[in-house]
């Protein structure tokens, strides 16, 4: 396996959540829309801990299973082996994504973004993203935790990659 230590590098599809059977095989809980997009990925980096290096592991084979991904990786061939990998990450090069358009992103690109109103106010970092059918929702973690409405136009009012940046037309007391 080899080793990978540039996190900005990788975006995270997915992680490890289970054993299936007895010969290596993994359930794998997919962030990517739709789920089975993750095995469109033959080469997955994969980590436990947030400070430890990726680490490259290729896909032999995976489908879906029920309301899950269960995959087979190379190198993998039983229960124990598969056991190590329980919990991890599951990421692939940024670059290997494709690209979006001006006025799109991709959730692991707000993640970690500051978010600051219109008129200044900081009200903390993206935490993570909730899908709740109507909009996607930002999770935004400062003084206190704060649930902002992914509404570009209306209350997301500009986002800057460059800068780190959300800007948010959003009562700060809300």
């Amino acid at each position: 396996m080899s080793l990978a230590t540039d996190n900005r590098e990788f975006v995270i599809l997915g992680r490890i959540s289970g054993l299936y059977g007895v010969k290596g095989w993994l359930k794998i809980f997919s962030y990517t829309d739709p789920r089975e997009n993750i095995l469109n990925y033959r080469d997955w980096y994969v980590r436990k801990e947030s400070n430890e290096p990726w680490r490259l592991v290729t896909l032999h084979n995976g489908k879906a299973q029920g309301k899950g991904i269960i995959a087979q990786l190379i190198d993998i061939d039983d229960r124990d082996r598969a056991a190590e990998l329980l919990g991890a990450e599951i990421a692939i090069p940024r670059d290997l994504l494709p690209e979006t358009s001006a006025d799109e992103y991709y959730w692991a690109e707000l993640i970690g973004l500051r978010v600051l109103t219109v008129s200044g106010d900081d009200l903390g970092r993206v935490d993570h993203l909730i899908e709740t059918g109507a909009n996607d929702v930002l999770v935004v973690q400062g003084d206190r935790e704060r649930l902002i409405p992914y509404i570009p136009g209306q209350v997301i009012v500009d986002i800057d990659l460059a800068q780190d940046t959300i800007r948010v037309d959003w009562d700060p007391e809300f």
